[in-house]
């Protein structure tokens, strides 16, 4: 199957491209914003507990929040896949190559970097203003499928991030005319791939927020800090982990020990961690306001 001719730029302001991934992180965090919302503004499914925040704080921590994914993801990234671009702030090269770290328009975003700088923001913000740090994050990280299914989609879009070869036969060709003019050949060869973007958005994006749902509304979890964050670190962690098997490994990281690739690795620490926080949360009883 031929991948279809995207732009990944939808439309251009003067010399300002406004392009789909740049729109995945808006939407993802806007929806996450009316979701987050809307579990504040329904005190019955925290009970016998209360929400951990306000909706005019909400306001203020989706900012924190913005700012951790932005550096995060792209500190992370850096540090995962790239730490050359560290190296390059201290070499001898021009400042618009030793400042390579900052161009995010370049692309080279991580989900693990992101989501330790989200951690953060959540943990200093929770920490500034006293409020129950572990119930921030069950909220936040309810929401959190919405940004994860945009971004896959989009990163189909730009024909980035494909999947091994097969012979499925919705297997599909990352090269046309547009990839081929960027690179001047095609990065992913004229064979069929798996189209692992779109696994990963069904299954970190749609799944995952239906397990989660199904966590907060049918089975009240939200009255439990850390079972829902739990959830979610073990639930992406393996979605992460299985479907690494049919993504293609990163250059330069195809000969990992073990047979591992980055995300396992990066991922089989946040599934311990899940468990752990749901092992915890199922042990105690449900929080009181």
């Amino acid at each position: 199957m031929p991948f279809p001719e995207f732009d990944p730029v939808l439309f251009s302001i003067g010399p300002l491209d406004i392009r789909w991934y740049a729109l995945a992180y808006v939407g993802g965090i806007v929806l996450g914003w009316w979701y987050a919302a809307k579990l504040i503004r329904n005190t019955a499914i925290w009970a016998p507990g209360k929400p951990p925040l306000s909706t005019i704080q909400l306001d203020d921590l989706i900012l924190w929040i913005t700012l951790g994914i932005i550096l995060g993801g792209r500190f992370g990234y850096a540090l995962f896949y790239k730490p050359e671009l560290y190296g390059a702030l201290f070499s001898g090269l021009s400042w618009g190559d030793r400042l390579a770290l900052f161009r995010l328009w370049d692309g080279g975003m991580s989900f693990h970097g992101g989501m330790i700088g989200t951690t953060l923001a959540v943990v200093i913000f929770a920490w500034r203003n006293k409020l129950a740090t572990l119930s921030i994050g069950d909220m936040a990280l309810a929401a959190a499928p919405f940004g994860l299914f945009f971004g896959r989609v989009a990163n189909f879009i730009n024909g980035e991030l494909w999947g091994r070869e097969t012979t499925v036969p919705w297997a599909i060709r990352f090269c046309n005319a547009r990839i081929e003019q960027l690179y001047g050949f095609c990065p992913a060869g004229d064979v069929p791939r798996h189209p692992s973007q779109l696994y990963e958005a069904g299954l970190e994006g749609i799944a995952l927020f239906v397990i989660l749902w199904l966590a907060v509304f049918k089975w009240r979890l939200l009255a439990k800090p850390g079972y829902v964050t739990g959830l979610f670190l073990f639930g992406y962690g393996l979605a992460r982990a299985t479907l690494e098997n049919v993504r293609q490994p990163d250059f330069g990281m195809e000969n990992l020990p073990l047979g591992l690739t980055m995300g396992m690795m990066l991922s089989i620490p946040m599934m311990i961690i899940g468990a752990w926080l749901i092992w915890r949360a199922r042990s105690r009883p449900p929080v009181a306001a």
